[in-house]
């Protein structure tokens, strides 16, 4: 028996890295997540030529052609359901949504952020690190709410901070692992194996990444 995989989207707005992560997970016919469809809201978006280049359906949503957040987060949810998506995956989108799609896909959006939340929200995550001396530094996959880069987070993934790092350098590294966690989110939510409890994604127990330790500087 066929086990059904759950429908996804995923929204870019440039050349969609983590979207090819996701790509990638979901050629084994055992990821329990399948990408329906793929959104851009700038036309020109690298990513919508490696959806369509992976068989997935695209659609461009400009949103300098509505007049408001909320007509553009409308045109958003009309295509979302047109396709029969029931996740959406953010993937570089660089547009804030509007409270009324985050609450209507509540806990069925997700996104994935360069820094360890709660720290360094919003932009230029890697030059913050830098400046304020961190040793740590990393991604997080959380579950969306109307607060920018806020939510109950599902997963982290740590690198070091070298001393000779530069804004590239770090980023590169930080970008390795998030392409890494967000597959794995991803299919923890499709499989309906998180859930929310107040602020916190409660994942089961156990795992091969259970009980272990980042620590830099190692010695």
């Amino acid at each position: 028996m066929t086990r059904r995989r759950t429908p996804v989207a995923v929204l870019i707005s440039g050349r969609g890295s983590n979207l090819q992560a996701l790509i990638d997970a979901d050629a084994d016919p055992a990821y329990p997540a399948k990408i329906v469809l793929v959104i851009a809201n700038e036309p020109g978006a690298a990513g919508l030529a490696r959806a369509a280049g992976a068989g997935i359906a695209t659609a461009t949503i400009d949103h300098r052609d509505f007049a408001t957040r909320d007509e553009f987060d409308s045109a958003l949810t009309t295509a979302l359901a047109k396709a029969g998506v029931e996740i959406v995956c953010l993937a570089g989108f660089m547009r804030i949504l509007g409270p009324a799609f985050t609450g209507r896909w509540a806990d069925r959006l997700l996104n994935i952020h360069p820094s360890l939340l709660p720290a360094f929200p919003g932009l230029h995550t890697h030059a913050r690190a830098l400046a304020a001396g961190v040793k740590l530094h990393g991604c997080t996959v959380h579950l969306v709410r109307a607060e920018l880069d806020d939510g109950p987070i599902i997963g982290q993934a740590a690198v070091p901070v070298l001393p000779d790092d530069d804004e590239a350098t770090l980023a590169a590294r930080v970008l390795a692992v998030e392409h890494r966690l967000y597959p794995r989110c991803l299919r923890l939510v499709a499989e309906g194996k998180v859930t929310v409890a107040g602020y916190r994604a409660v994942l089961p127990k156990g795992g091969t990444d259970a009980d272990t330790f980042l620590v830099n500087p190692a010695t």
